[in-house]
């Protein structure tokens, strides 16, 4: 019964799988990089560097240097490798994101059915009674009867216009789309972890510091207090040191307070909850700062971004679904064949005189539906401009954050100079101006002007550097973080 069938069909539907060969709608193109693109009128080639500050070296800008896609070992820290791979193992949105993937290829690999006729084999069984005033179904007028009926069901739609291969077209664009959100998520990921870090770094800095302060207002508010025993000084000199030791004692609990969110942050992006502490700590004596830099070619760009990528699997889908409508406007032909047998007893199945076949052809063309498929077209190409503009906008906003990262690294490094300088020229005003103040010839209010800018001048050079690691950072996230050296995804759906 098979071969039968086989035979019967093979030929009209050969013959129509070939005249499937057009497709319409627009075909997608990717869109031509920028040709004037650009991150600003003059590069810089180096940054500035600060001697004998740890952090603070010169940092050079290598064109076209290509991103190693574990870009954060060039930080050259092992626990921050040690928590970026347990992140990448167990935090939920990474496994997430592989499951929107694997969605979007399974229903790629769905569509991709309607290429070929559906296949469906039936048996049912009855008994049955019909009226004496009619004549009896069955040629041997047997009251009641048995019906067995077996038969195969072939179904064809020939993908004439090519609206299911612009279906598939369209699903297989969302799945690179998931794709490039996976890549995305990474890159999101051990950016955050290692923003994180570096502000863990320098939460324990500051707090170390401050420490240090404190430390050194307990010392002076002590000698303070003698002095006054002995008449040297007024009692409003003592109260004003108690003011300044009290003002810098409390700067300190915010700071262990952002610490504390801070490592709870660094948990959750490894998967834990709160009460499973990280083994992993970070200060700056672990971090070292790449020194070469990589500048992507502008023209590369839009192909190292994921989210630019997205955004162009975004357009492929939106013109897809533009030939999808238009088909809907054209003819569709449907294909349909039965093969089987039927009798009155089930031993009977298959013997001579009981079979039966049929083949049937459907042709229907749109003629009237209120307006609805042209709305529907138009609809279509409205998203399609959507998406066009959308991609514009994302190249736009890849270029602006490039541009923006490289303006921060620069002003880093002469921020962090400056205050690197700030620092060193407090810390002498306030060992000279201790020993003055110690032996009468400057007054309390030197000495106090002199510990709050050396306070300041040491937080500001801590939040300088946690500024350059970070902005160093921001600028491997902004270039794409080498997701296009990453051997673990595969490239698309057919791989």
């Amino acid at each position: 019964m098979k071969v039968i069938c086989f035979r019967v069909f093979a030929v009209p539907l050969a013959t129509l799988a070939l005249l499937s060969g057009c497709a319409v709608g627009p075909d997608f193109h990717r869109p031509t990089p920028p040709a004037n693109g650009g991150y600003s009128a003059q590069p810089p080639a180096e940054t500035s560097s600060t001697a004998n500050v740890s952090g603070g070296e010169e940092q050079r800008f290598v064109m076209g240097m290509d991103i190693p896609q574990q870009w954060w070992t060039l930080f050259k820290s092992l626990p921050l490798n040690e928590l970026i791979e347990k992140s990448i193992k167990a935090n939920p949105t990474i496994d997430a994101a592989k499951a929107a993937l694997r969605q979007a290829r399974e229903n790629v690999f769905a569509q991709t059915g309607y290429y070929y006729p559906t296949v469906q084999a039936g048996y049912s069984a009855s008994r049955a009674k019909d009226s004496g005033i009619i004549s009896p179904v069955l040629s041997s007028g047997e009251e009641p009867y048995n019906l067995h009926t077996a038969q195969v069901s072939v179904g064809y739609t020939p993908d004439v216009f090519g609206s299911n291969r612009r279906q598939v077209e369209s699903l297989t664009a969302q799945a690179d789309f998931q794709r490039f959100q996976l890549e995305a998520t990474y890159l999101t990921l051990t950016s955050n972890v290692v923003a994180a870090a570096i502000q863990e770094a320098s939460l324990r800095s500051q707090i170390s510091a401050t420490i240090s302060i404190i430390k050194i207002e307990t010392e002076m508010l002590d000698q303070l207090r003698r002095q006054f025993e002995l008449g040297y000084v007024a009692g409003l000199d003592v109260a004003a040191q108690e003011a300044a030791l009290a003002q810098v004692q409390q700067t300190l609990p915010p700071l262990r307070n952002q610490l504390a969110q801070t490592r709870d942050l660094l948990t959750a992006l490894a998967g834990r909850f709160p009460n499973k502490e990280l083994e992993e700590k970070f200060e700056f004596a672990a971090l070292s700062l790449p020194q070469d830099l990589p500048v992507s070619l502008p023209s590369k760009l839009v192909e190292q971004r994921p989210d630019v990528r997205a955004a162009e699997e975004q357009l492929h889908s939106a013109g897809a679904q533009v030939g999808v409508a238009v088909a809907a406007m054209l003819p569709n032909l449907t294909l349909s064949a039965n093969l089987g047998s039927t009798a009155t007893g089930i031993s009977n199945l298959f013997t001579p005189g009981t079979g039966f076949w049929s083949l049937a052809g459907d042709l229907t063309q749109p003629i009237f539906q209120g307006g609805a498929l042209l709305h529907r077209k138009r609809a279509a190409e409205a998203a399609l401009d959507q998406a066009e503009a959308q991609y514009r906008s994302t190249v736009i906003s890849a270029f602006q954050n490039v541009a923006d990262t490289l303006h921060a690294l620069q002003s880093d490094a002469d921020t962090m100079k400056a205050a690197a300088a700030f620092e060193q020229a407090s810390k002498r005003s306030l060992d000279l101006t201790r020993p003055q103040f110690e032996l009468g010839y400057v007054n309390y209010l030197s000495l106090l002007s002199a510990e709050q800018a050396y306070q300041q001048a040491v937080i500001n050079l801590v939040q300088a550097k946690a500024n350059r690691f970070a902005d160093t950072a921001a600028l491997f996230m902004a270039l794409g973080g080498g997701c296009w050296n990453r051997v673990d995804v595969p490239a698309n759906v057919g791989q």
